[in-house]
């Protein structure tokens, strides 16, 4: 299993590196990519990380799992990328996972991929869920999408990544060995 997190300087940093984190110790192979050309990320609360590959040259014919982070201007700069727009679409057609945190769903709701789903974002970005029912839970699966609403759940998010890519026990595995 192969999994991207896209990072775009304003990214929140909780709803990236948690993820990372646990589908790692899942052990999915979880690759950072800069949407920039700058392998350099600087996130919404100026903490710097190192992307593993920019996007310009990575190859996603191997990606099980797309992954955004929420954050401002974070999710606007995602946003305003259009080859990554352009991936998410073709990845979501290919009926594959696709998952979004906080802000970052609105993206979905901008490429109309979450037409009869269930979705949740970061309240005030409800508008931009173009075509999906609200939900009121925290983390929501729907098909082959995953929103989740802000970091406070960026854990649960992450366990419901691995859910969706290797089953409940493992999810439950790494739950267990982190003590939530």
């Amino acid at each position: 299993m192969t999994a991207y997190i896209f990072l775009a300087d304003g990214f929140e940093e909780i709803e990236a590196i948690t993820p990372i984190d646990i589908l790692r110790r899942a052990d999915i192979e979880t690759v950072t990519v800069s949407i920039s050309e700058s392998l350099r990320v600087v996130g919404a609360h100026h903490i710097a990380v190192e992307a593993d590959c920019l996007f310009s040259l990575c190859d996603f014919a191997n990606a099980d799992a797309l992954i955004l982070p929420g954050g401002l201007p974070g999710t606007t700069n995602l946003g305003a990328h259009q080859p990554l727009l352009d991936l998410l679409k073709r990845h979501h057609d290919a009926e594959k996972l696709t998952a979004a945190i906080c802000a970052a769903p609105s993206i979905f709701g901008k490429l109309n991929l979450l037409d009869g789903k269930e979705a949740i974002c970061y309240p005030s970005f409800e508008k931009a869920l173009h075509g999906a029912t609200i939900s009121v839970s925290k983390v929501v699966r729907s098909g082959n999408i995953i929103t989740a609403k802000a970091a406070g759940v960026a854990t649960e998010f992450a366990l419901e990544i691995v859910t969706a890519l290797m089953g409940k026990a493992e999810a439950q595995k790494i739950a267990q060995a982190i003590h939530l």
